[in-house]
């Protein structure tokens, strides 16, 4: 049988705490003030983590068990009044078996009863499934592998989606040899349309262009310059020319080459009619 041994033990009776007071000094446990279970030497572990240590030879844990529809909770303070008491915490909902994450006092992460991991949000909106991130951002890395995984198991589909304001507006979808990357093209989206536009005057203001990227001086590609392409297909290319932050570092835009592809198909069309006119006259 364990052995307790202590020189004072004394119970508060305005707020019935209990303080061990082994050396009568007021330093509560021991005069460490660190609290060792299955150790004496609490103080000989990490000094950032060593107020508590759980000690075994084998597996260790602690259980927080609460009510059914309550929480259990692990706080970390730097006050003992609002928000201070919790401006961070690890929180598990029992009443809906979610687990939660907190920084500077709010939620920023939760995984649901269903698996799913939300970053900056508390439900998925009919989500489902796989990791629903809005308002935040998941930053991946790994040196010298993949960052990221996406496995679709049992049949061909969407993988990946993307919404704004909770309407989808694109994917990424798979097939058993092929990946399709997909945007909204639904005619019940679009009003307005028309057939009936010059594509080839349009096509020769582009001026596809030869070059290498600064940071790969050796390879030379074909493509645009982001600015001159916005000129002619403003959808096809983000940001703005020579665009800058409040510290004065570039801005640098993008282009999507796929939008250019409408525009290269109604040229060819064009020129196969005036083709065909000529063959005919």
């Amino acid at each position: 049988m364990s052995e307790v041994k202590t020189n004072k033990i004394s119970s508060l009776a305005s707020n019935n705490n209990i303080t061990i007071d082994p050396d009568g000094t007021g330093n509560t446990i021991v005069a460490s003030g660190s609290v060792g279970v299955g150790t004496t030497t609490p103080g000989s572990y990490n000094s950032g983590a060593d107020d508590l240590v759980l000690a075994t030879t084998g597996s260790t844990g602690i259980t927080i068990a609460s009510g059914t529809s309550n929480n259990g909770s692990l706080f970390f303070a730097d006050g003992t009044s609002g928000a201070a008491q919790y401006s961070g915490y690890i929180q598990y909902d029992q009443n809906n078996n979610a687990m939660s994450f907190g920084t500077n006092s709010a939620e920023r992460m939760r995984i649901d009863t269903n698996g799913v991991l939300l970053i900056g949000r508390t439900n998925t909106n009919n989500n489902n499934g796989g990791h629903y991130i809005t308002s935040g951002y998941a930053y991946l890395e790994r040196n010298n592998d993949l960052p990221l995984y996406l496995n679709r198991f049992g049949s061909d589909g969407t993988i990946a989606q993307f919404r704004r304001q909770d309407s989808v507006v694109g994917s990424i979808s798979v097939t058993g040899s092929s990946t399709a990357y997909n945007t909204s093209s639904d005619y019940r989206l679009k009003e307005n349309v028309t057939y009936d536009w010059d594509a080839t005057t349009r096509l020769k203001q582009l001026k596809p262009a030869r070059f290498n990227f600064i940071v790969d001086a050796d390879t030379t590609v074909d493509g645009f310059l982001a600015h001159e392409a916005q000129t002619v297909v403003p959808e096809a290319v983000t940001g703005t020319h020579n665009e800058v932050d409040d510290d004065d570092n570039p801005v640098y835009q993008g282009i999507d080459q796929a939008k250019l592809v409408p525009l290269l198909v109604k040229t060819i069309q064009e020129l196969e009619a005036r083709i065909t006119a000529l063959e005919t006259e």
